[in-house]
């Protein structure tokens, strides 16, 4: 085989703007949970938060953001097909870290919000 015959391992058999436009509406999901997890925070913070609390939420404001991009990193040279499987699941990760998260705020509100005298 030739140099002019040779395959370049990035092509993934999907036209580019399929693959952009799985990753745009993927991003606007995971948008989504970021604004939420925004929204909690600020609704806890009215209260008054403790460091763990505020640790806690941030990070659950941070977690949809890495689970993006690593999901982008796995499925990056894919198939738009694959890609939108492998940003489908790391949503479904949010999605049950997330739940995760309102379950401890909602049980454990006296460890994360300070008590006003």
């Amino acid at each position: 085989m030739t140099e002019t015959q040779a395959v370049s391992p990035t092509s993934s058999g999907s036209p580019r703007w399929l693959s952009g436009l799985v990753l745009g509406l993927a991003g606007l999901l995971y948008a989504y949970a970021i604004w939420n997890a925004i929204a909690h925070l600020v609704s806890m913070a009215q209260s008054g938060l403790t460091g763990i609390g505020w640790v806690t939420l941030v990070f659950g404001v941070v977690f949809p953001a890495i689970v993006f991009v690593f999901a982008y990193a796995i499925g990056r040279r894919r198939g738009a097909g694959e890609l939108a499987l492998v940003l489908l699941a790391g949503l479904g990760i949010v999605a049950v870290f997330w739940l995760s998260l309102i379950g401890y705020s909602i049980l454990n509100m006296s460890d994360l919000v300070t008590v006003a005298p």
